[in-house]
């Protein structure tokens, strides 16, 4: 248990690396991952959103996110679903991404 709970926190740092397209703030931080689940073999699977339902490069985020995962050392597989439910808003935001775009 201990491994999975050092392997998600690497995952967390790699997803900080992934930054939506049309607001500078990384994609953790703007509360897009809905749920990360790394199991006994090291496979990791992701629920994100969007900030928009129809954001045109949608693709290209989720292949980032998960190329960035599998970049993690002792990440064996990495799947993302992108779903919708719940809707995104400003209040899944951390402090810290809140304070960069100026909205604390």
């Amino acid at each position: 248990m201990q491994q999975r709970t050092v392997l998600e926190a690497d995952v967390i740092r790699a997803l900080r690396q992934v930054y939506d397209p049309e607001i500078s703030v990384n994609i953790y931080d703007l509360g897009l991952i809905y749920a990360i689940d790394v199991d006994d073999d090291n496979k990791v699977s992701i629920k994100m959103t969007l900030t928009a339902p129809n954001c045109p490069i949608a693709d290209e985020v989720v292949q980032q996110v998960k190329d960035a995962v599998m970049d993690v050392p002792k990440v064996t597989d990495a799947q993302v679903e992108l779903v919708f439910e719940p809707e995104w808003n400003q209040g899944m935001m951390s402090e810290e991404a809140m304070l960069e775009l100026g909205l604390l």
